[in-house]
């Protein structure tokens, strides 16, 4: 059984930063592409941020220049850099991740159960 627990969210004010870590675990035979959605109060899920196993990445327009994606192959983990948090990033962040089973064939897409970011005014 495959498992992504992310960590990190918490309270910030309006321009502070915040990390987000999640960390894959379980049977896993290979990792492709993983990443960060979020769902804002009364809000549909919203891609944030993705990244394949080789490092190439993909930015939602709102955070370019503000969020850093990275992802430590070795450890099956990906990371949020937040900077300059404004209270319109306010929202359950959710941690994906496209992952093969061992002794399956096809890499489907896992999630972790999100951590909530609150950015304060």
């Amino acid at each position: 059984q495959v498992q992504l627990v992310e960590s990190g969210g918490g309270l910030v004010q309006a321009g502070g930063s915040l990390r987000l870590s999640c960390a894959a675990s379980g049977s896993i035979f290979s990792i492709n592409a993983m990443g960060w959605y979020r769902q804002a109060p009364g809000k549909q899920r919203e891609l944030v941020a993705t990244i394949t196993s080789a490092g190439n990445t993909y930015y939602r327009y709102s955070v370019r220049g503000r969020f850093t994606i990275s992802r430590d192959n070795a450890k099956n983990t990906v990371f949020l850099q937040m900077n300059s948090l404004k209270p319109e990033d306010t929202a359950v962040y959710y941690c994906y991740g496209a992952i093969r089973e061992r002794f399956t064939t096809v890499a489907l897409d896992r999630w972790g159960k999100g951590t909530l970011v609150t950015v304060s005014s």
